[in-house]
Protein backbone atom coordinates (compact mmCIF):
# COMPACT_ATOMS: atom_id res chain seq x y z
CA UNK A 1 0.00 0.00 0.00
CA UNK A 2 1.89 3.40 -1.04
CA UNK A 3 2.20 6.16 1.45
CA UNK A 4 -0.49 9.31 1.70
CA UNK A 5 1.63 12.19 0.76
CA UNK A 6 1.09 15.30 3.50
CA UNK A 7 2.40 18.60 3.08
CA UNK A 8 4.16 17.21 0.14
CA UNK A 9 6.34 15.58 2.45
CA UNK A 10 6.39 11.14 2.01
CA UNK A 11 9.35 10.27 4.14
CA UNK A 12 11.24 11.59 7.08
CA UNK A 13 14.76 10.63 8.30
CA UNK A 14 15.98 11.25 11.76
CA UNK A 15 19.37 11.65 13.48
CA UNK A 16 19.54 8.94 16.39
CA UNK A 17 21.79 10.64 19.21
CA UNK A 18 20.31 13.73 21.18
CA UNK A 19 17.45 13.21 18.18
CA UNK A 20 15.71 10.84 19.27
CA UNK A 21 17.21 9.11 21.92
CA UNK A 22 19.79 9.62 24.73
CA UNK A 23 22.11 7.71 27.16
CA UNK A 24 20.70 7.78 30.96
CA UNK A 25 24.15 8.33 31.58
CA UNK A 26 25.68 11.56 30.00
CA UNK A 27 29.36 10.97 27.98
CA UNK A 28 30.86 13.31 30.30
CA UNK A 29 29.72 11.20 33.33
CA UNK A 30 31.27 8.51 31.84
CA UNK A 31 34.29 10.12 31.02
CA UNK A 32 34.95 11.33 34.54
CA UNK A 33 34.79 8.29 35.99
CA UNK A 34 37.31 6.44 33.24
CA UNK A 35 39.85 9.44 34.28
CA UNK A 36 38.83 8.39 37.90
CA UNK A 37 39.52 4.66 37.68
CA UNK A 38 42.67 5.18 35.66
CA UNK A 39 43.81 7.36 38.70
CA UNK A 40 44.33 10.45 36.10
CA UNK A 41 43.32 14.04 35.90
CA UNK A 42 41.23 14.70 32.78
CA UNK A 43 43.48 14.43 29.77
CA UNK A 44 40.73 16.17 27.38
CA UNK A 45 37.44 17.84 27.75
CA UNK A 46 34.28 15.95 26.64
CA UNK A 47 33.74 18.83 24.00
CA UNK A 48 36.94 18.05 22.22
CA UNK A 49 35.68 14.03 22.23
CA UNK A 50 32.05 15.58 20.59
CA UNK A 51 34.48 17.29 18.05
CA UNK A 52 36.82 14.23 16.63
CA UNK A 53 34.18 11.67 17.03
CA UNK A 54 32.96 11.85 13.27
CA UNK A 55 36.59 12.00 12.09
CA UNK A 56 37.41 8.57 13.80
CA UNK A 57 34.07 7.14 12.98
CA UNK A 58 34.60 7.16 9.44
CA UNK A 59 37.91 5.18 9.76
CA UNK A 60 36.84 2.76 12.77
CA UNK A 61 35.33 -0.52 12.45
CA UNK A 62 33.77 -0.57 16.05
CA UNK A 63 33.10 1.82 18.77
CA UNK A 64 35.81 0.32 20.66
CA UNK A 65 38.21 0.68 17.71
CA UNK A 66 36.90 4.36 17.72
CA UNK A 67 37.19 5.54 21.09
CA UNK A 68 40.58 3.95 21.69
CA UNK A 69 42.29 5.58 18.59
CA UNK A 70 39.98 9.34 19.19
CA UNK A 71 41.42 9.03 23.07
CA UNK A 72 44.81 8.35 22.44
CA UNK A 73 44.97 11.55 19.81
CA UNK A 74 43.18 13.67 22.29
CA UNK A 75 45.63 12.62 25.05
CA UNK A 76 48.46 13.48 22.75
CA UNK A 77 47.50 16.82 21.30
CA UNK A 78 47.25 18.11 24.75
CA UNK A 79 50.83 16.76 25.77
CA UNK A 80 49.84 13.18 26.97
CA UNK A 81 51.13 9.79 25.87
CA UNK A 82 48.60 7.97 23.85
CA UNK A 83 49.43 5.32 25.88
CA UNK A 84 47.10 7.13 28.86
CA UNK A 85 44.44 8.10 26.27
CA UNK A 86 43.90 4.47 25.24
CA UNK A 87 43.86 3.37 29.08
CA UNK A 88 41.01 5.69 29.77
CA UNK A 89 39.21 4.64 26.36
CA UNK A 90 39.23 0.65 28.14
CA UNK A 91 37.87 1.97 31.08
CA UNK A 92 34.86 3.91 29.35
CA UNK A 93 34.16 1.00 27.84
CA UNK A 94 33.79 -0.82 31.00
CA UNK A 95 31.65 2.25 32.25
CA UNK A 96 29.77 2.79 29.41
CA UNK A 97 26.57 0.30 28.17
CA UNK A 98 25.25 1.13 25.06
CA UNK A 99 21.87 -0.31 25.84
CA UNK A 100 21.55 2.21 28.59
CA UNK A 101 19.65 4.75 26.34
CA UNK A 102 16.17 6.47 26.39
CA UNK A 103 14.00 7.61 24.30
CA UNK A 104 13.81 11.30 24.66
CA UNK A 105 10.74 12.91 25.47
CA UNK A 106 7.96 12.52 22.92
CA UNK A 107 9.85 10.76 20.33
CA UNK A 108 7.60 7.85 20.49
CA UNK A 109 4.48 9.27 20.04
CA UNK A 110 5.70 11.45 17.29
CA UNK A 111 7.18 8.29 15.52
CA UNK A 112 4.00 6.47 15.93
CA UNK A 113 2.28 9.61 14.78
CA UNK A 114 4.29 10.24 11.66
CA UNK A 115 4.53 6.45 10.86
CA UNK A 116 0.79 6.20 9.80
CA UNK A 117 1.08 9.13 7.04
CA UNK A 118 5.60 8.71 6.20
CA UNK A 119 8.52 6.45 5.43
CA UNK A 120 10.25 6.54 7.96
CA UNK A 121 14.30 6.56 8.33
CA UNK A 122 17.14 7.08 10.73
CA UNK A 123 20.79 8.39 9.06
CA UNK A 124 23.04 8.37 12.01
CA UNK A 125 27.09 8.91 12.51
CA UNK A 126 29.33 6.25 14.42
CA UNK A 127 30.29 3.07 14.83
CA UNK A 128 27.84 0.11 13.76
CA UNK A 129 27.70 -1.71 16.44
CA UNK A 130 27.41 1.07 19.26
CA UNK A 131 24.35 2.73 16.79
CA UNK A 132 22.74 -0.60 16.36
CA UNK A 133 22.89 -1.78 19.88
CA UNK A 134 21.23 1.94 20.89
CA UNK A 135 18.58 1.04 18.67
CA UNK A 136 17.68 -2.40 19.92
CA UNK A 137 17.43 -1.13 23.08
CA UNK A 138 14.52 1.41 22.09
CA UNK A 139 13.05 -0.89 20.34
CA UNK A 140 12.98 1.62 16.92
CA UNK A 141 12.72 -1.29 14.55
CA UNK A 142 8.71 -0.30 15.46
CA UNK A 143 9.02 2.26 13.46
CA UNK A 144 11.76 2.87 11.36
CA UNK A 145 12.21 1.32 7.47
CA UNK A 146 15.61 2.10 7.19
CA UNK A 147 18.65 2.49 8.46
CA UNK A 148 22.26 3.71 7.39
CA UNK A 149 25.04 4.05 9.60
CA UNK A 150 27.26 6.83 8.31
CA UNK A 151 30.85 6.74 8.63
CA UNK A 152 30.83 3.31 8.62
CA UNK A 153 28.61 2.13 5.63
CA UNK A 154 29.09 5.60 3.79
CA UNK A 155 30.89 8.51 3.98
CA UNK A 156 29.40 10.32 7.49
CA UNK A 157 27.10 13.01 7.51
CA UNK A 158 27.28 16.13 6.05
CA UNK A 159 28.35 13.80 3.02
CA UNK A 160 24.91 13.24 1.24
CA UNK A 161 25.58 9.94 0.01
CA UNK A 162 23.88 8.29 3.38
CA UNK A 163 20.64 10.17 3.15
CA UNK A 164 20.34 9.03 -0.44
CA UNK A 165 21.41 5.96 0.48
CA UNK A 166 18.37 6.23 3.11
CA UNK A 167 15.78 7.53 0.46
CA UNK A 168 17.10 4.73 -1.84
CA UNK A 169 15.42 2.16 0.95
CA UNK A 170 12.63 3.98 1.72
CA UNK A 171 11.67 4.68 -2.31
CA UNK A 172 11.53 8.31 -1.72
CA UNK A 173 12.68 11.32 -3.82
CA UNK A 174 14.95 14.21 -2.02
CA UNK A 175 12.00 16.67 -3.04
CA UNK A 176 9.26 14.38 -0.99
CA UNK A 177 11.77 13.65 2.13
CA UNK A 178 12.86 16.05 5.02
CA UNK A 179 15.85 15.23 7.82
CA UNK A 180 15.52 15.48 11.54
CA UNK A 181 18.34 16.51 13.60
CA UNK A 182 20.03 18.09 15.77
CA UNK A 183 23.46 19.73 14.67
CA UNK A 184 23.60 22.53 11.72
CA UNK A 185 27.06 20.93 10.84
CA UNK A 186 26.03 17.08 9.97
CA UNK A 187 22.08 17.02 9.53
CA UNK A 188 20.89 20.96 8.64
CA UNK A 189 23.85 20.41 5.58
CA UNK A 190 23.62 17.24 4.85
CA UNK A 191 20.14 17.36 4.22
CA UNK A 192 20.92 20.28 2.31
CA UNK A 193 23.46 18.73 -0.06
CA UNK A 194 21.37 16.02 -0.86
CA UNK A 195 18.22 17.95 -1.99
CA UNK A 196 16.41 17.47 1.63
CA UNK A 197 14.06 19.94 3.39
CA UNK A 198 15.54 19.83 7.00
CA UNK A 199 14.15 20.25 10.45
CA UNK A 200 17.14 21.66 12.78
CA UNK A 201 16.16 20.45 16.89
CA UNK A 202 17.86 23.13 19.46
CA UNK A 203 16.43 24.92 22.04
CA UNK A 204 19.50 27.45 21.95
CA UNK A 205 18.03 30.32 20.82
CA UNK A 206 21.66 32.01 20.10
CA UNK A 207 22.80 29.07 17.30
CA UNK A 208 23.99 29.93 14.65
CA UNK A 209 24.74 27.79 11.51
CA UNK A 210 22.99 26.74 7.75
CA UNK A 211 19.82 27.89 7.94
CA UNK A 212 17.40 24.95 8.37
CA UNK A 213 13.98 24.44 6.80
CA UNK A 214 12.46 24.47 10.01
CA UNK A 215 13.10 24.74 13.70
CA UNK A 216 12.15 23.32 16.90
CA UNK A 217 13.21 22.87 20.84
CA UNK A 218 12.78 19.32 20.54
CA UNK A 219 11.62 15.78 19.13
CA UNK A 220 8.06 16.85 20.31
CA UNK A 221 7.36 19.57 19.32
CA UNK A 222 7.10 17.78 15.43
CA UNK A 223 3.17 16.93 16.68
CA UNK A 224 2.10 18.33 14.27
CA UNK A 225 4.45 18.52 12.05
CA UNK A 226 6.25 22.02 10.59
CA UNK A 227 5.77 20.84 7.24
CA UNK A 228 2.15 20.38 7.67
CA UNK A 229 1.52 23.83 8.62
CA UNK A 230 3.69 25.56 6.21
CA UNK A 231 1.80 23.78 3.59
CA UNK A 232 -1.43 25.24 5.34
CA UNK A 233 -0.44 28.66 5.24
CA UNK A 234 0.28 28.67 1.83
CA UNK A 235 -3.49 27.46 1.09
Amino acid sequence: MGVERTGGIEAVTFDLDRTLLRYERSPGTVLEAAFESVGVEPLFAVEEYYARYDEFAERSGSMAELRSACFAALAADNGHPKRLGREVAAAFADERDQSNVELLPGAARVLEELGREHRLGVVTNGARDAQRTKMEAVGLERWIDAVVVAGAETPPKPDPRPFERALGALGAASATAVHVGDSLETDVAGAAAAGLDSVWVSADPDARGQDPTYRVDSVADLSPPPWIEDAASRT
